[in-house]
């Protein structure tokens, strides 16, 4: 038989458990707080992505070509010595992304970046983007591929775009130049 002195729990007992419970329940709203700020990540990493995709589809529908799209020799040249403007990796005088001169070839979107947002073509910044930045990097990739296709024939296009909390998304593609003197 009990006695009384040996029922319920004593001062010291209670306290020890409301200091574990007291833990744990901090522990957990700690892995909560985590999990609720990392629950936007998704969609974070979604708008990148198709920032990263609309910019790659961008530069790979610009023509890639032996001269500059304007020089007169564009159509009939079949190899780089027949242009007056020869076009190489990078802009060729003030092209930009935007204006009168804008890139006209995949090659000038070389270096190409958007730091303190991201923009349409028009150079209007989107709203909500402001968080995102891109950049752009192009390099022969003949090298990427059989020896069918010659290493000056091919462009690697590599698209990196970072979001917030430091979301990075790295998109490539390739463009070749399917025929020599096509735009």
């Amino acid at each position: 038989m009990c006695s009384d002195r040996q029922r319920g729990m004593s001062l010291i007992e209670v306290v020890v458990f409301i200091v574990v419970l007291g833990i744990g329940i901090a522990g957990l709203a700690i892995l909560y707080n985590r999990l609720t700020l990392s629950s936007v990540d998704p969609l974070v990493r979604k708008q990148a992505v198709a920032i990263a995709s609309s910019l790659l589809e961008e530069i790979q529908l610009r023509p890639f070509t032996f001269c500059d799209p304007d020089d007169p020799a564009v159509f009939t040249a079949t190899v780089p010595t027949d242009c007056t403007t020869q076009e190489g990796i990078g802009t060729e005088g003030a092209e930009t992304r935007y204006g009168l001169t804008s890139f006209d070839n995949v090659s000038d979107y070389d270096g190409f970046s958007m730091l303190g947002g991201i923009q349409d073509i028009s150079n209007t910044t989107i709203p909500g983007l402001s968080g995102y930045s891109a950049q752009v990097q192009i390099v022969a990739a003949g090298g990427d591929f059989p020896a069918a296709i010659p290493a000056a024939e091919a462009l690697r296009i590599t698209v990196t775009v970072t979001g917030p909390a430091n979301t990075q998304v790295i998109l490539q593609g390739y463009r070749l130049r399917y025929a020599p003197n096509s735009p």
